[in-house]
């Protein structure tokens, strides 16, 4: 029954009335238009230099700063932080770059961040489409790399992470990934043809795996440079799908999440743990999820391995993030729920403002 309920596209106009779908699938695109639009845009050379790299950013806006610091941990001469907070780390001074990531614009923990990154002299960018941050950036005369989008943060990842990538690409804090995003589009958008709502479930990996989930607790493992997007489709199940959902990071479950496996019953018997897998894994981490799916195996634990696609790491990445985004939306339809609200989030946003009015850009209006 479920599985001709996802073949049944009438039901999506039903439960998919904003069409979230389609924003999923804009991701190559958004890639695409995001990389465009950084070549218009001017960026002080000196930040160039900067020591540090700070990502502020919550939810939706904070997820390219994560997957920006696993794509290139291994590359990038300085370190890249992302900071979900009201405050920033002691460390971060005047020789840090920190770009404050908000797609609305008003996200207050990171406008409180953004505000002691002035006080202290930080090289500051900011990314949004407007609102307070774009406000602060213009009246203080900071690089703004401002973006047109309508939808939530969480469908418009393109831009968020393209230009935080790009931002770095320019000011040669890394070598040009232009060739790398050109691919990783490339294999988006072919992929897209075998997850999109018209293909039936028999050919389409997305529906299989949200089956697969569905009424199941969902643990989503990723290592490296993939253990974000284990974080991303953690994020994407909760949002779209309006479902719980776990990540872990290999090979740190290895010290300790394996050893829950056994207790208590009732949980194991409907977990569910999917494998984000990469033929770029390092060879002991191939070897750890050999190993990890054994000891699931042994406790009775459902486990699947998914594999990226591509040739580079960034191709690797994006397309997994594509998959699940895809995953996510089929686990919405067969829960039967809109996939576009977030309404918990818009209730804890207003009773926030209830208690505390406060403007954070206040601090910085000297």
């Amino acid at each position: 029954m479920a599985r001709s309920m996802l073949d049944d596209c009438s039901m999506y106009a039903a439960l998919d009335p904003q069409r979230m779908h389609e924003r999923i699938g804009a991701l190559p695109r958004q890639c695409a238009a995001a990389w465009s639009l950084l070549s218009e845009r001017t960026v002080l050379a000196d930040y160039g230099r900067a020591q540090q790299v700070v990502v502020l950013g919550m939810g939706g806006s904070a997820i390219g700063g994560a997957l920006l610091a696993g794509l290139v941990a291994g590359e990038c001469a300085v370190p890249i932080l992302s900071v979900g907070d009201y405050e920033l780390p002691a460390w971060v001074g005047p020789g840090a770059l920190v770009v404050a990531s908000s797609h609305s614009g008003n996200t207050e923990e990171t406008l409180a961040a953004c505000a002691q990154a002035l006080e202290r002299g930080c090289r500051l960018v900011a990314v949004t489409t407007g609102g307070k941050l774009a406000a602060l950036a213009e009246r203080h005369g900071l690089p703004l790399l401002r973006f047109a989008d309508d939808g939530p943060p969480r469908a418009a990842l393109g831009y968020s992470f393209t230009l935080l990538l790009g931002l770095l690409c320019r000011l040669g804090l890394l070598r040009d990934y232009g060739p790398d995003l050109e691919e990783a589009v490339a294999v988006m958008t072919a992929w897209q043809q075998e997850l999109t709502a018209d293909v039936p479930t028999e050919r389409n990996l997305a529906k299989r795996l949200a089956l697969w989930l569905h009424r199941r607790l969902p643990a989503i493992y990723g290592a490296g440079f993939l253990a974000a997007v284990a974080r991303r489709w953690k994020g994407q199940c909760n949002e779209n799908s309006k479902s719980w959902a776990f990540w872990e990071e290999l090979p740190e479950l290895n010290h300790n999440a394996v050893v829950g496996y056994r207790l208590p019953k009732g949980i194991r018997k409907r977990a569910r743990v999917l494998l984000l897998r990469s033929s770029l894994d390092h060879p002991r981490v191939q070897t750890r999820w050999q190993a990890t799916q054994a000891l699931l195996e042994e406790e009775n634990v459902a486990v699947e391995s998914v594999w990226a696609r591509g040739e580079g790491r960034l191709a690797h990445m994006l397309s997994l993030v594509h998959l699940g985004d895809y995953v996510s939306f089929y686990l919405a339809m067969l829960n039967g729920v809109d996939p576009w609200p977030v309404e918990p989030i818009q209730r804890l946003k207003a009773w926030m403002g209830d208690m505390d009015a406060t403007d954070y850009t206040d601090r910085s209006s000297a």
